[in-house]
């Protein structure tokens, strides 16, 4: 289990095309759940446990992420007389389709991982502790995808590293196109 977290089965990829599905990670409280199940399947008590919120308020985020395929009870145990829940991610990454769903209605435009990361990365940035780059290149829309799909495989690799450390990082990548300047071609 430590060798490839969180331990049980799930896909690689699930592509969410309902908007149902992209409201429900828009939720700063519903990613943090997810975050935590990247490394081991739990239960509602452990899940709120961590968050610092109150069982009822972490079941009915849980149960909104089940219903929308991005969570699935992976084994369960009985305790006493009730029969206690593991839950579980259904895919390592969840990547919002850049094309509306088949069945009509779009998927919600307002989730932003780097207004997610923004927020998060704050502290560390006060205490001098945030790592991070940005540059610009001029390059075409295949060269754009092909690094995107190499950048990919680096976040499947941070996402399978063991649990070991004491502290959470994250990990934020994108690329986008700009309205930065660009040089005229050479004459």
């Amino acid at each position: 289990m430590a060798d490839n977290p969180p331990g049980y089965e799930l896909a690689d990829r699930m592509v969410l095309t309902e908007p149902a599905q992209v409201r429900a990670i828009g939720n700063p409280l519903r990613t943090t759940i997810l975050q935590l199940l990247h490394e081991r399947a739990a239960t509602v008590t452990e899940l709120a446990t961590a968050v610092g919120r109150p069982k009822s308020t972490v079941a009915h985020h849980v149960e909104v992420l089940a219903r929308n395929g991005l969570l699935q009870i992976v084994r369960t145990r009985k305790v006493r007389a009730i029969e206690e829940r593991f839950y579980g991610r259904t895919a390592r990454l969840f990547s919002v389709a850049a094309e509306p769903a088949a069945t009509g209605g779009g998927a919600s435009g307002d989730f932003n991982d780097f207004e997610v990361a923004a927020r998060e990365s704050a502290t560390a940035f006060e205490l001098g502790r945030l790592w991070g780059f940005i540059r610009h290149a001029r390059i075409s829309e295949d060269q754009a995808s092909e690094f995107w799909n190499r950048m990919a495989e680096l976040v499947d690799e941070f996402d399978r590293l063991p649990r070991s450390g004491e502290t959470v990082y994250g990990f934020a990548i994108g690329i986008y196109p700009t309205a930065y300047p660009a040089l005229p071609a050479p004459e």
